[in-house]
């Protein structure tokens, strides 16, 4: 025996979730809005309106189709923060708000989409953001991957002048707040069931307080880039073709993990190019170096700061990596995908 009558979707997403009625507004209020409740997302409007801020604004957005929803050291929702977060950051930019649009697919469990969202808002509020507004859509079952979320962010300028690749100079030094490739490996070798002796997590974490804390004590920041997809060698090739200017990186400097390590050996892939989400690149003039340094290692997300390259003794719009045995490589962008659905 079967019952003819449809599921309440008290349980699980249904396409009713999407229709704009009942259900659409019990997702609304009972999982989104508690858990993102602040005074500018309470009315439920079309939009949040505040107060415009004095200065210049920072505006960004992005889409998140991570697989699995859950992987070690985050999850989407935590990541969909962190992400945005870190392109206002980027920017010299303090977060305020935020805006969440969600696709679901017919036959999540609600479970796992609370949980989702009860992550994603504890992100939010250890950062000091607001989610404000956003969207809801559901797509039939096998065509949506269980969840994407897509966001985007509002800052103000922290820094008197803006950032960017036309601000750097020769002679600046390229400074990274730490090892490279955990977010990428670290999703990659629990898709391919590899395990090893020391965890292997991803660094995804919001990157603001670092780099306020380098505005706030003067350090002159030429550019900031944080290291996500196409890791360290595409952010640094990208950098050097948009600046015209040419970089030289120290292969000896930059630091791997051993599990990272292992897990690029057994995969085939280059650290260099693994997909970060804790991790990013300042440009700062050389006479800063020391300065900034100092500031960095005060923070957790910073502590093994350090120089790994300089701008200048090079091509033009080159970018070159300089190996511990004194030979040199030109780097370039990758020709295809090399870690697809990892942001």
């Amino acid at each position: 025996m079967s019952c003819p009558l449809p599921s309440d979707g008290r349980d699980r997403i249904t396409l009713a979730h999407g229709s704009g009625g009942r259900l659409t507004r019990r997702l609304v209020e009972e999982i989104f809005a508690p858990a993102f409740d602040n005074a500018l997302l309470a009315p439920l409007c079309d939009a949040a309106v505040w107060t415009e801020h004095a200065g210049r604004l920072a505006f960004t957005t992005d889409a998140y189709v991570v697989s699995p929803l859950v992987f070690p050291g985050g999850d989407i929702g935590h990541l969909a923060v962190c992400g945005t977060v870190n392109d206002l950051a980027m920017m010299g930019a303090r977060p305020k708000h935020l805006s969440a649009a969600f696709v679901l697919e017919e036959g999540l469990p609600l479970a796992v989409l609370k949980d989702l969202v009860r992550s994603m808002a504890a992100c939010a509020r250890e950062a000091g953001v607001a989610i404000v507004t956003g969207d809801t859509k559901v797509v039939e079952r096998g065509k949506g991957d269980g969840l994407y979320v897509t966001t985007a962010g509002v800052g103000v300028c922290a820094t008197a002048t803006p950032l960017g690749p036309s601000m750097i100079a020769d002679g600046d030094v390229v400074i990274v707040n730490g090892d490279l490739g955990r977010h990428g490996m670290a999703i990659m070798a629990h898709r391919a069931g590899l395990e090893f002796d020391e965890p292997l997590l991803s660094d995804v974490a919001c990157l603001h307080e670092p780099v306020l804390a380098l505005i706030e004590a003067g350090i002159p920041l030429h550019c900031l880039r944080d290291l996500t997809r196409g890791g360290l060698a595409t952010a640094i090739v990208e950098l050097a073709q948009a600046s015209a200017r040419g970089v030289v990186v120290d292969g000896g400097a930059i630091v791997v993990s051993r599990p990272v390590a292992a897990a690029c050996d057994l995969l085939g892939l280059d650290p260099l190019y693994v997909a970060n989400e804790g991790r990013f690149v300042a440009c700062v003039p050389a006479s800063a170096a020391d300065a900034a340094l100092a500031v960095l290692h005060a923070h957790p997300l910073a502590r093994e700061a350090r120089v790994v390259g300089r701008v200048g003794g090079v091509t033009p719009g080159w970018a070159v990596l300089e190996t511990p045995y004194g030979t040199r490589q030109k780097l370039d962008l990758l020709s295809g995908d090399q870690l697809p659905r990892i942001c």
